[in-house]
């Protein structure tokens, strides 16, 4: 089975719909000329998905002089899973969970939040944010619903991509607040512009044969910090989109990023500055590549 994915290309300042093929060359199918974007497209799934099953990615004529973005412009949603990796749990200290457990998530604003596979990434020069890496597989929503039951979450997949939930860390903790409940400033760790990279593009769910078995790596100027596997989940991605869905209505274009495997710098007192190169990749679905640079 050869793998493609769908993303977004900008050229002559307009975006458009292409395909990724396995080799790393663009090309665009003329069945894609049916949607303007592929936020559109994703929209009409029900409709779209018969197309792209049928899609010759390969031999589509290929795509010069065009600039790679983020695959959806924008998502309607982020519902980012927190803490779903037992590996990871293990290195933060905290307790194994027990058979009750039961995801939470929160939201990243997606306009200012998303940006592409090889775009940079602002961060105070100073390090105060102590800004950290956070490899996830991503799950793109194709069909919406409100309390999906986990057997029927597989049918509003659309496809899955790469993504990086970058979090600063040194904003997270207040050092005083009114209450313990506002003890901690998720906006300011998770919101932070820039702060999730995505793509390459949208790899259809039916191109991955397993999401419960992929490898997920992430590399800092060549030094590999994550190596994990999505087999290693506390809540696998159907019990995600189940439990998503009973907080809030999901639609068609939004993004779930699914958690992070153990190796991130909070565990070891590192964090990202300036001139680092992020690489961040998961089998089958490719990879991103993002410089830090100073705000």
């Amino acid at each position: 089975m050869n793998a493609w994915s769908l993303v977004t290309v900008l050229r002559d300042g307009s975006p458009e719909i292409a395909v990724l093929d396995e080799t790393g060359h663009l090309r665009q199918p003329p069945a894609l000329k049916a949607w303007r974007t592929l936020l559109e497209l994703v929209e009409d799934w029900p409709s779209a998905e018969g197309v792209l099953r049928e899609l010759d990615a390969q031999s589509a004529p290929l795509v010069t002089g065009a600039q790679l973005r983020a695959p959806l412009l924008y998502p309607r949603k982020v519902i980012c899973a927190g803490v779903n990796y037992r590996r990871h749990v293990a290195e933060m200290g905290v307790e194994q969970p027990g058979p009750d457990w039961s995801p939470f998530f929160f939201l990243k604003p997606p306009t200012t939040t998303v940006v592409g596979p090889f775009d940079d990434i602002p961060a105070d020069g100073d390090g105060s944010a102590r800004l950290d890496w956070e490899a996830e597989l991503a799950v793109v929503i194709g069909r919406g619903g409100r309390n999906i039951d986990a057997a029927d979450a597989a049918q509003h997949i659309a496809g899955y991509c790469v993504s990086n939930d970058l979090t600063a860390r040194g904003y997270h903790r207040r050092e005083s607040s009114p209450a313990p409940a506002f003890a901690y400033d998720w906006i300011a760790a998770k919101a932070q512009d820039a702060s999730l990279p995505l793509g390459p593009g949208i790899t259809p769910a039916w191109l991955v044969p397993d999401p419960q078995n992929l490898r997920i790596r992430l590399w800092v100027n060549d030094e590999l910090q994550q190596d994990g596997n999505t087999a290693d989940m506390i809540c696998d991605i159907p019990s995600l989109v189940a439990a998503a869905s009973r907080s809030i209505t999901l639609e068609p274009g939004d993004v779930i990023p699914t958690g992070t495997p153990a190796g991130v710098g909070a565990a070891r007192g590192l964090a990202l500055r300036p001139g680092d190169v992020v690489r961040t990749r998961i089998d089958l679905l490719g990879e991103l590549v993002n410089r830090i640079v100073e705000r």
